[in-house]
């Protein structure tokens, strides 16, 4: 199929609208964060995708007002050799939040269902396992109190193409590019075909997939958000604004001279 036969493009929102909506729906996830924080809720948002799909760019965009100590990034390296003898889950299981706060898994234990499974870096037994064992470690968690969410970013091949040249081209982004990257793009159906899989054992009630459109980065990163902000009801506990107290006299401080301290050159005016 050539470019002629695609869809046409969505028309792409206007930046001032995006930067706007952006920021729009940036602080409501500060009013979820009060509210997450106030009921001591427990957050587990799992992203998840081909790479290149913008994963990334959304969990960036949702942290960027908030509180590290309250909502904190989880993207694990691979395992070690330790790890891979432990039970799978296991060593998930030691980033899952505790009252109060959010957990977003820029990939997860979905790495079995997905590259370990398309790269074959687990036994067929493994992940025979993992497609029982998971929906049901989704449900323990849920009926431990956990409100578990989880995105499939979806591009096509077409973007991702698009994207992994770009990343070539700017040395900023090339460190993105792992062997196992370029892998994904050689092995596109293999991953279509896994995913499928997986979504057929692990879309359950308790914890469905919502699976993102992300051909257009900014749309996609807008509508994760608000669907998101839609998932948990809160309320808004923003407080008073406040006055800055004034400053006590110090008339008996001497600073130090700035010769006995090292300063940094100032190269920027």
């Amino acid at each position: 199929m050539n470019d002629s036969d695609q869809p046409d493009t969505p028309k792409r929102m206007d930046e001032r609208k995006y930067l706007a909506e952006l920021f729009r729906l940036q602080t409501e996830l500060v009013k979820l964060q009060a509210w997450v924080k106030h009921k001591g809720l427990k957050i587990v948002v799992i992203f998840e995708g081909r790479d290149a799909a913008g994963k990334g760019g959304v969990i960036k965009r949702i942290t960027e007002y908030l509180n590290p100590r309250i909502c904190r990034v989880v993207a694990l390296p691979a395992p070690s050799q330790r790890e891979t003898s432990q039970w799978y889950f296991q060593r998930y299981v030691a980033h899952l939040p505790a009252a109060g706060e959010i957990v977003l898994m820029d990939r997860s234990w979905y790495n079995r269902a997905g590259v370990e499974r398309v790269m074959e870096y687990c036994s067929e037994t493994e992940y025979r396992e993992f497609l029982a064992e998971c929906p049901q470690f989704e449900r323990m968690l849920v009926r431990s109190g956990i409100v578990l969410v989880k995105y499939w970013f979806s591009i096509s091949a077409t973007e991702q193409e698009r994207r992994f040249l770009a990343r070539v081209r700017n040395p900023h982004k090339r460190w993105k590019l792992s062997p196992i990257d370029l892998q994904a793009r050689a092995r596109w159906t293999d991953y279509s075909k896994a995913k499928d899989e997986m979504f057929s054992h692990c879309d359950i009630d308790e914890a469905p997939w919502y699976v993102v459109n992300a051909d257009i980065k900014e749309h996609a990163r807008l509508n994760c958000m608000r669907h998101l902000l839609s998932l948990i009801p809160y309320e808004d506990l923003t407080p008073d604004q406040v006055s800055l107290p004034q400053r006590k006299p110090g008339d008996d401080y001497q600073r130090p001279p700035a010769s006995e301290q090292n300063f940094i050159p100032e190269y920027y005016p």
